[in-house]
């Protein structure tokens, strides 16, 4: 925890504090730490940011800082109101940066605090279609972004190719001698592998082109009203270039899910279809219009791809020794790997309603 007068001081850095100026602690992020300031009748979010995740502090700054412009003039555009509500508000330095970098080394941002707002943990259909509008305008909105495309903040992210690259060495290395144990969900992950690199050779073909994507599209990176409208879409840090199968699938694959990520029960675990379908109306009437005839025929597809990426990520930190995510105990990476892949074996044997499901909704909403 940091010490209250720093904080004080760190957000000096950014305004002027009043008389009364109080940091408190907010939410429970897994990356930033994040702070509450109230200075005087105005409200921010002062956040600590991840520097061993994210390598490269300015050009994750800019990023945020370019999207966050693009919306705020397409709101303006559309005559909205209230827009300081509508798109995240990134409060600069007084000498004009994006960033302060304290005395030891931390970087940290501030951001207007979006009030009268709430996000939900768990999801309902009615959720799912609201979820699905939102970051469907999200790239809506982002796909006529004018300049060059933005900064990877993660090289190689949803790459599927550099997944199986880092899966296969952690495979040869054997590094904790865990292989033998998981060698038939080995021969599965290898049995689907060719199939699941189709997107980048998609985009090597001039078929698929890479947009502006999320990266982390899960319903609680959506600020709602007290009435559940959308207000806008937070947690900006992975903002950057990739497929929107990889946005929408990766929604499916945490919101569509019947059970936990790493349920050890895996009779838990299956593909809600109603969320799907909820989520597909929402995202594809207001991305439709944009979305090209390949994208369309793989949304369903990215489903099953970011499920199938998700298991391949646990398991290869299985095989390192659990290196890279948090474990609670010893097969907690196993346990999710395999809860992930039951996800993936429910996905597949519902394909054939899951594609059609998109290819009906898109032709009901292509203009």
């Amino acid at each position: 925890m940091q010490d209250n007068q720093k904080l004080i001081d760190i957000a000096a850095h950014f305004i002027t504090p009043t008389d009364i100026i109080e940091v408190k602690p907010l939410g429970a992020g897994h990356i930033n730490d994040s702070f509450k300031v109230v200075n005087g009748n105005d409200e921010y979010v002062l956040q600590r940011i991840n520097h061993s995740i994210f390598k490269n502090v300015d050009q994750l700054q800019k990023n945020i800082f370019r999207v966050t412009s693009h919306i705020r003039k397409k709101l303006e555009e559309a005559g909205e109101t209230d827009i300081d509500r509508k798109v995240l508000t990134l409060i600069p330095t007084h000498d004009e940066n994006l960033y302060y970098r304290d005395a030891d080394g931390n970087y940290w941002r501030m951001t207007l605090f979006i009030k009268d707002s709430k996000s939900y943990d768990d999801i309902n259909p009615d959720l799912a279609y609201r979820a699905g509008l939102a970051f469907g305008d999200f790239q809506r909105m982002l796909s006529d972004l004018p300049g060059e495309p933005l900064y990877e903040t993660i090289p190689n992210f949803h790459n599927m190719e550099y997944r199986l690259e880092s899966f296969r060495d952690a495979v040869k290395r054997d590094r904790v001698g865990r292989v033998m144990e998981v060698s038939d969900l080995i021969k599965e992950i290898e049995a689907r592998a060719n199939d699941m690199c189709r997107a980048e050779r998609l985009h090597r073909e001039g078929k698929l082109p890479k947009r502006i994507n999320h990266c982390d599209t899960k319903v609680n990176n959506i600020l709602f009203d007290y009435n559940d409208q959308v207000l806008c879409v937070v947690d900006l840090d992975t903002v950057m270039p990739g497929y929107v199968l990889s946005d929408f699938g990766d929604f499916i694959r945490t919101g569509a899910n019947t059970g936990a990520e790493d349920d050890k029960n895996l009779d838990n675990v299956n593909l809600d279809l109603d969320i799907f379908k909820a989520y597909s109306e929402g995202y594809l009437e207001n991305a439709s219009d944009f979305l090209t005839d390949t994208e369309i025929e793989n949304l369903a597809f990215g489903a099953k791809l970011l499920t199938y990426m998700q298991t391949v990520r646990f398991l290869t930190d299985y095989l390192d020794g659990d290196t890279y995510y948090k474990i609670n105990y010893g097969n907690h990476n196993l346990v999710r790997s395999l809860a992930q892949f039951k996800l993936l074996l429910s996905m597949e044997e519902k394909f054939d309603q899951m594609h059609q499901m998109v290819l009906d909704t898109a032709a009901k909403h292509k203009r």
